[in-house]
């Protein structure tokens, strides 16, 4: 195995101390070259000086999206325009876009992160990477490509789409690494059955991300691509892909604790939880020069843990994202996550993993729709089989949401199927339906 042990496997208290070092650093950096960050330390009047100890990070203000977007488009850059050697930028689908920019040194140590990402997943200068992330103001394609690079990897830069020619290539340009969405990988999958070509592959390794997952969605990648699937962890603002990600014991996402600080807080009170408990993850750049943000609100919810790994690193690890608190749904007054569901759809035989909520709203209440792709042999059988497992399902929904719900049994590849991030929800009550 190899990997960077100067950090990954750094002693815990050295771990500390050096983002400590880095967060007095980052403070002063701060309040001396972003006048928005001057007016949000000033307000909670804290200092670098302030700073004794990582309990300390109560004391600073955190960061939102909406600072991102009232800043659109380079009002929280922290170096001049001439400094910064690229920008990516969000969809914007949902109001302005957040824009990021990167220095020359940000981007080392973008492609630093993702280098080690590989690493974990086994990738050595033997491996070709195939990357159908999506290339262009979306960071995940740009940032695995120079990570596969920085370990010495072969690339094939081919993006996402026209999926007939991408499993082409990964079988005949001999692809050993797959970079992609979870709900893509799986629509490859689908592809390279019908296609008759899984066992010409030499695909070892995925590294998979961009959005949430559960482990019954690992298991069927792992089974139908013959690989061992690991899960990565990233967000624009921050930097990218690359934040967290899997090593080959799969318990948990390991941290770059040398380049960023992770906190865990509830999302209803901003205190932190206790270690272990699950809350809103809030990230700090210790490193970043064109765009470092402070404290920045996730919306992902996770667990976090600061005991050593059974592979010898000592970063702290996040567990599996398990939900957005801004993609909770709330149906008739019980939080929904659609994770949640995807998990009991995994564990139920008969079920394919694709699936999509519809809600919408009758009268005064709100319902939601459960669509669930079955295996084509429940449609030719009787009739008595669809429903007998129409039940099940809707049993097992609402014994775990404490929720009514409908179902709808339909039949394979009538969900779309998604060439990047999986599309789980339509809610109607937003469309004016």
């Amino acid at each position: 195995m190899i990997w960077n042990p100067r950090y990954e496997c750094m002693p815990r208290e050295q771990l500390e101390g050096l983002q400590l070092d880095r967060l007095r650093h980052l403070v002063d950096y701060l309040y001396r070259n972003s006048p928005v960050y001057r007016q949000k330390l000033d307000a909670c009047g804290a200092r670098a000086l302030d700073i004794r100890s990582l309990d300390d990070l109560t004391k600073l203000p955190f960061t939102v999206k909406d600072d991102l977007r009232d800043s659109y488009p380079f009002g929280l850059f922290c170096v001049p325009m001439e400094q910064v050697v690229r920008i990516h930028s969000s969809s914007g689908t949902t109001g302005k876009p957040t824009v990021v920019g990167y220095t020359r040194a940000d981007l080392d140590a973008w492609a630093e992160l993702m280098a080690r990402t590989f690493t974990a997943a086994g990738a050595t200068s033997t491996d070709v990477v195939h990357v159908a992330y999506g290339y262009g103001l979306f960071t995940g394609g740009l940032g695995a490509h120079y990570g596969a690079e920085k370990v010495g990897a072969s690339v094939i830069p081919i993006s996402g789409g026209n999926t007939k020619r991408q499993v082409m290539i990964m079988r005949d340009f001999g692809s050993t690494i797959l970079a992609c969405t979870p709900s893509y990988a799986l629509n490859m999958a689908e592809v390279m059955e019908e296609m008759g070509v899984v066992g010409d592959l030499k695909l070892k390794a995925g590294v998979f991300g961009a959005e949430p997952w559960t482990d019954g969605i690992r298991r069927e990648i792992e089974s139908k691509l013959r690989i061992k699937a690991h899960d990565i962890y990233g967000l624009s603002e921050i930097i990218g892909p690359g934040v967290s990600f899997e090593c080959e014991c799969q318990s948990g996402l390991h941290f770059a604790d040398d380049m960023f600080i992770a906190e865990v807080v509830d999302p209803a009170t901003d205190k932190p939880v206790a270690p272990g408990e699950e809350g809103e993850l809030v990230v700090t750049c210790l490193t970043k020069q064109a765009l470092p943000l402070l404290r920045y609100r996730t919306h992902d919810i996770t667990r976090l843990t600061h005991e050593p790994c059974a592979c010898g690193r000592t970063t702290s690890r996040m567990a599996r994202v398990s939900g957005r608190t801004d993609d909770m749904l709330i149906i008739r007054g019980v939080n929904v996550f659609p994770s949640q569901i995807e998990s009991v759809l995994m564990q139920l035989e008969g079920t394919e993993p694709h699936y999509l909520l519809v809600i919408n709203r009758n009268g005064a209440l709100d319902e939601m729709e459960v669509w669930v792709e079955v295996e084509e042999r429940f449609f030719n059988d009787e009739i008595r089989q669809l429903e007998t497992l129409s039940k099940r399902i809707r049993h097992e929904i609402e014994s775990v949401l404490g929720l009514s719900v409908r179902v709808r049994l339909v039949e394979p590849k009538t969900i779309e199927r998604s060439e990047g991030k999986a599309k789980r929800v339509r809610d109607l009550r937003k469309e004016g339906n």
